[in-house]
């Protein structure tokens, strides 16, 4: 009997109040509706659209060599290179890079082999500019089929 005793007690001391449920929600319900009052009062003030002016800017294209590697070319095929150069491949073989060579003409540049005679290495040059700024053209459009296309600056 005692153990049924103890045992009602406990299940009445454990039972839950619904009103701290209904008074806990009722405040939230209250804090929203404030919530969403003050965000209704809020004026919104005219947005002006202010035209964007813009000036096209000039750069003066500077030769800038010293991230490119400098060699010492002579032109095996007979033709003139350049101060810059695109480089697409690097062969031992002179066999090699003439078939290089012939697949970039294919495709139409006006490529070229030259060899660093200090190295003896034969240098595919897909194209010749004058100025940087068009070899890096060149060179980053190349490297979508030749992505170890880089820069020659030829000296003399």
């Amino acid at each position: 009997m005692g153990l049924a005793l103890v045992a009602a007690l406990a299940f009445v001391s454990c039972k839950s109040s619904e009103s701290s449920y209904k008074k806990a929600y009722e405040k939230a319900k209250a804090q929203e509706m404030a919530q969403a009052n003050t965000t209704d009062q809020v004026e919104t003030a005219p947005v002006t659209v202010t035209p964007v002016v813009t000036t096209p800017v000039t750069t003066a294209t500077v030769a800038n060599t010293e991230n490119d590697r400098q060699e010492r070319l002579t032109v095996m095929n007979g033709g003139t290179l350049k101060a810059f150069n695109v480089v697409c491949g690097s062969f031992s073989s002179v066999d090699n890079a003439n078939n290089l060579r012939n697949t970039l003409v294919s495709k139409g540049y006006s490529a070229q082999v030259a060899q660093n005679p200090e190295t003896g290495m034969y240098r595919v040059i897909a194209s010749s500019f004058d100025d940087r700024a068009s070899a890096v053209a060149s060179r980053d459009q190349l490297r979508g089929t030749y992505p170890d296309a880089w820069l020659l600056y030829r000296t003399y």
